[in-house]
């Protein structure tokens, strides 16, 4: 059972990167795979995904953190509420030239990213454990992902201290998030929507690509 799992998953895998245009070596398909296999092994007791996505991990989360690759630039990102490590552990895999930190509050997630971080030999991921409120790194981010939001603005708020007019701010959506860009405050500015096709799953994404202005001491910052 578990053999034809795997072999499932890993024929889902390669085709999913032909159709997303990503060409991958031997190597990297292991390590995305060896992934999937450790949120499965300990998923329960880290609390990662919901039991009703450990049969389609690879589509719902490998795939789906792969998707956003087009819009990932630069040499270094900050995954916020990284989680099981999505997106930020496929991005890492598949763009060794990118520095990822992966962020969460959870100290059992933070121990579970430390150990797919040593198991892969991922050396260019780290793990920070605590609040994006909390995190202070002395320098801003080239781009800040997040999945773990449910508001573009609550996203935008607690990561405004670590970007700079430069930074990409990245949201991933499902449906077109039509309200959620209403409530935006006057300091970010959306550059695009970009909506985007997952291998095999037939649900709406988009990514919200922001930009924010410097922080101030106004009143009307004050989330």
């Amino acid at each position: 059972m578990e053999s034809s799992q795997a072999q499932n998953e890993q024929t889902a895998l390669e085709r999913g990167l032909r159709q997303l245009h990503l060409e991958a070596d031997t190597g990297q398909i292991d390590a995305l795979l060896e992934h999937v296999r450790l949120i499965r092994k300990w998923a329960a007791g880290y609390n990662l995904v919901s039991r009703g996505d450990l049969d389609a991990l690879v589509t719902r989360h490998v795939l789906d953190s792969l998707a956003i690759h087009p819009w990932v630039r630069g040499n270094c990102l900050l995954d916020v509420g990284s989680g099981a490590g999505f997106p930020g552990v496929p991005l890492a895999i598949m763009q060794p030239d990118l520095e990822v930190t992966l962020l969460d509050t959870s100290g059992k997630r933070a121990r579970f990213l430390r150990q797919v971080i040593r198991s892969l030999g991922l050396e260019n991921v780290q793990v920070i454990h605590g609040r994006v409120e909390d995190y202070s790194p002395g320098q801003p981010f080239g781009q800040i992902v997040s999945r773990a939001f449910s508001s573009l603005a609550a996203f935008a708020r607690c990561v405004r201290h670590l970007a700079d007019v430069q930074t990409r701010v990245m949201g991933i959506k499902g449906r077109y998030p039509a309200e959620e860009l209403k409530e935006l405050p006057q300091w970010v500015a959306v550059e695009s929507v970009e909506p985007y096709r997952v291998p095999d799953l037939h649900a709406e994404r988009h990514v919200v690509i922001m930009s924010l202005s410097p922080q101030t001491a106004r009143a009307d910052d004050i989330p």
